[in-house]
């Protein structure tokens, strides 16, 4: 067997567990036989895939072959040394603006009011990037119908990332086997992982990162107010109190790290009944009103509880690129507001 021919052997074999193959899932970086002695490298992100990759070949192929080396391609170590709040690293030079989306507490919205602010921002002609750092529940593929989507290596050893609706997008979602891949790492895992989503993949010259933060005031958050120079943050909110006490806690953060605040989001703000067109405040009244008052923000805009958004998005159709005129201008709006209120390099 040369190597072509096993290249495309391994390539067509199915990976154990699932319907696709190792070639669909771009799980190999390079194949060369020699006298019947074969040297394969792996691009599985895991220890647990690349031993489940190595025992699937060995099983295949280990009988037509004198020997069989089977390595995971190495990673490049990364630089360990950590900024701060006060002067943090710039590891995204590429980006002229980094915008970072949060919200302090989960269920909010925050990922799909991220997807569809930074596709508002490229109908205006700018070049952008959508990082989902919400490493433990990336929603941003499903969102942007990139979830069938896996990572991609170019000729300089760098990520490619997925690009829709104008925007280059990377998540930790596109390196696992399934969707439902759960990832139990220690959050210094985690870290790792987003900064070399930073450094390693090939985003371009970007006007603006969007950044999609995980919920909370974690280690993510901090390290990335330590590793980029955070232009803007932008804070999601649903009106209901319990909500408003965790965003309370991710404005203090943002504010005691000294990141510019652009204002606050709320969305699932109102309901209005298709048929009578009665307004509803399902989740209450005022919260975000009563948060920006309380911390000096400006409220950017209130995106209203609409069974067609929630349907666009669950099937990676953004409002603000497919949705009607009144669905594309909440979002719109927005970031017109956010471009008035922070001194953007643009």
């Amino acid at each position: 067997m040369n190597t072509k021919a096993l290249t495309e052997a391994i390539s067509a074999l199915e990976y154990p567990g699932l319907s696709r193959t190792i070639g669909d899932l771009k799980l190999i970086s390079s194949v060369k036989v020699t006298d019947g002695n074969a040297n394969i490298e792996l691009l599985t992100v895991s220890d647990d895939s690349y031993l489940t990759v190595k025992t699937a070949i060995e099983a295949a192929f280990s009988h037509e072959l004198k020997s069989l080396n089977i390595t995971k391609k190495a990673q490049v170590s990364k630089d360990t040394n950590y900024g701060t709040t006060a002067t943090p690293n710039n590891r995204a030079p590429y980006a002229a603006n980094v915008i970072a989306i949060t919200s302090g507490k989960g269920g909010v919205g925050k990922s799909t009011v991220s997807v569809n602010l930074a596709i508002a921002l490229a109908q205006l002609g700018y070049k952008v990037g959508l990082l989902d750092a919400d490493v433990y529940g990336p929603n941003v593929p499903r969102l942007t119908n990139t979830d069938l989507e896996k990572i991609t290596w170019n000729d300089d050893n760098k990520i490619v990332p997925s690009e829709n609706y104008g925007i280059k997008i990377m998540s930790v979602a596109l390196t696992t086997p399934t969707s439902d891949t759960p990832l139990v790492w220690r959050s210094s895992v985690a870290v790792s992982a987003l900064i070399q989503f930073l450094e390693d993949v090939e985003w371009g010259e970007l006007d603006f990162m969007v950044i999609d933060m995980p919920p909370g005031t974690g280690d993510i958050q901090l390290t990335m107010a330590q590793e980029l120079p955070i232009t803007a943050g932008v804070i999601v909110t649903t009106p209901q109190l319990v909500a408003s006490d965790d965003v309370s806690r991710a404005i203090r953060m943002f504010q005691d790290i000294h990141v510019p605040m652009a204002g606050l989001v709320e969305n699932m703000s109102y309901f209005i009944a298709p048929d009578t067109k009665n307004r509803y405040d399902i989740f209450g009244t005022g919260g975000g009103e009563r948060l920006c008052e309380r911390y000096n923000l400006k409220l950017l805009g209130q995106i209203p509880i609409d069974m067609d958004i929630r349907e666009g998005s669950d099937n990676g159709e953004p409002p603000v690129a497919l949705g009607n005129e009144t669905q594309k201008k909440y979002y719109q709006d927005i970031v017109q507001k956010m471009l008035g209120e922070i001194e953007f390099k643009i």
